[in-house]
């Protein structure tokens, strides 16, 4: 079985720091592209932003210039650099691994539990 675990979430205050992780297990061969997602109450889980085997990003519009994506394959791990927060970046914040294909087996798409991030003074 293939799990997503995330980490790094908690209360920052705005204009602060944080980094996220998302580990993934299992016996995996590859895994083609890693994300971050988030939703707030009341709103719709939106792509922050994701990354790609090869290295290529893609960023929501809302969080280009301010958190940065980053991809350790060794490891299945990826990373979301948070910086500048804003109280409207207050969300739960999703990993998301896809395609994963291990032996004898591929997932279309693995979600984590979700790590909560609150940007408050």
């Amino acid at each position: 079985q293939v799990q997503l675990v995330e980490s790094g979430g908690g209360l920052v205050q705005p204009g602060g720091s944080l980094r996220l992780s998302c580990a993934a297990s299992g016996s995996i061969f590859s895994i083609n592209a890693m994300g971050w997602y988030r939703q707030a109450p009341g709103k719709q889980r939106d792509l922050v932003a994701a990354i790609t085997s090869g290295g290529s990003t893609n960023y929501a519009d809302s969080v280009k210039g301010r958190f940065t994506i980053s991809r350790d394959n060794a490891k299945n791990t990826v990373y979301l650099q948070m910086n500048s927060l804003k109280p409207e970046d207050t969300a739960v914040y999703s990993c998301n691994a896809g395609p994963v294909v291990g032996w004898g087996y591929r997932y279309l798409e693995v979600w984590g539990q979700g790590t909560l991030v609150t940007v408050s003074s």
